[in-house]
């Protein structure tokens, strides 16, 4: 019996035709038609608004003489204006103030939600992260009322005991009425970046380190922070930066604070009083680029400080 193997084995299947591959310039063309639209918005809506500003800030503006070249006038001006000076100082002071007390808060209740398991925990990261998805200047009203020594529910409160409560819209109390508010809205953001690092580490290294004897307070101190450093330095950075340019909340409060929160309270403030109030568009561009040289320069010491010490939590 023979077998015929040109009939029993399978057919061959033909070769595909090679695929053309793109000329390198043709695929450089299709790189820059996605990035296109983006880059025109970017460029239109950010780069050319900050070049029209740097331009305004070398010209000065008056009633006799109008507009002419002074180059760097105004920016030597803005580093001796002492209403500049003032507003850079107390958000420095504030700084020092608001983010350790936002890091230990958000820290704290990060460390706890990783812990707890359950509907309970999914539903008070949910109440926590909530008052950053409300707009900060519905915050900063909300919280004007609280504390209206009118109407609010603290003088309300004092006052069913015939005492007076604190007003936190006064003069002596507005730096921990922003402080509180600016706390309140910004700690549940900061607990949801440490959560999901802690989320990222890998459980064996607990497991680890309970059969080495350790307790969960030194689980905490010696893994679970020390591995969470670069999404702690991440919210420094970020609050570090939005401290310096503080504005929402007490643009806000200005009206129901009388008189404790001046025009010049923070530098953003100065700048849009100058530019908006006082139409000094020339001035009030140039105290803008000195804030936006002093946060440059505040935050490159911060990295720069933390990367020479490494891992400096541990």
């Amino acid at each position: 019996m023979t077998v015929d193997l040109a009939q029993s084995a399978p057919a061959v299947a033909a070769a595909p035709p090679p695929r053309r591959r793109r000329s390198p310039r043709r695929q450089s063309l299709v790189g820059w038609g996605f990035v296109a639209p983006f880059a025109v918005v970017f460029l239109a809506f950010l780069v050319a608004p900050l070049l029209f500003a740097l331009y305004l800030s070398l010209f000065q503006n008056q009633l006799i003489g109008g507009t002419r070249f002074v180059g760097i006038a105004n920016y030597a001006k803005a580093f001796t204006d002492p209403n500049f000076l003032d507003g850079i100082w107390f958000v420095l002071r504030f700084s020092l103030v608001l983010i350790p007390l936002q890091m230990a808060v958000s820290l704290t209740v990060a460390l706890i939600l990783d812990v707890v398991t359950g509907a309970f925990a999914r539903f008070s990261r949910l109440m926590i992260f909530l008052p950053y998805a409300i707009p900060a200047v519905i915050g900063a009203l909300m919280w004007g009322f609280l504390y209206s020594k009118s109407f609010g529910p603290v003088a309300e409160l004092f006052g069913m005991f015939g005492l007076v409560g604190p007003d936190f819209l006064s003069r002596n109390l507005i730096f921990f009425g922003l402080l509180n508010i600016v706390t309140w809205q910004w700690a549940g953001y900061y607990m949801i970046i440490l959560y999901a690092a802690l989320q990222g580490i890998d459980p064996t290294l607990y497991e680890a380190a309970r059969i080495d004897g350790a307790s969960q307070w030194q689980i905490v101190l010696r893994i679970k922070i020390p591995l969470i450093a670069p999404a702690l330095v991440l919210i420094l950075v970020f609050a570090l930066i939005g401290t310096l340019q503080f504005f929402n909340e007490p643009q806000i409060l200005r009206y129901l604070a009388a008189g404790a929160i001046p025009a010049d309270f923070t530098p953003n403030m100065y700048a849009y009083q100058q530019a908006f109030a006082l139409a000094n568009y020339n001035y009030g561009s140039a105290i803008s680029f000195a804030l936006g040289a002093v946060v440059f320069v505040c935050v490159y010491i911060f990295l720069f400080i933390t990367r020479k010490r490494g891992s400096f939590l541990s």
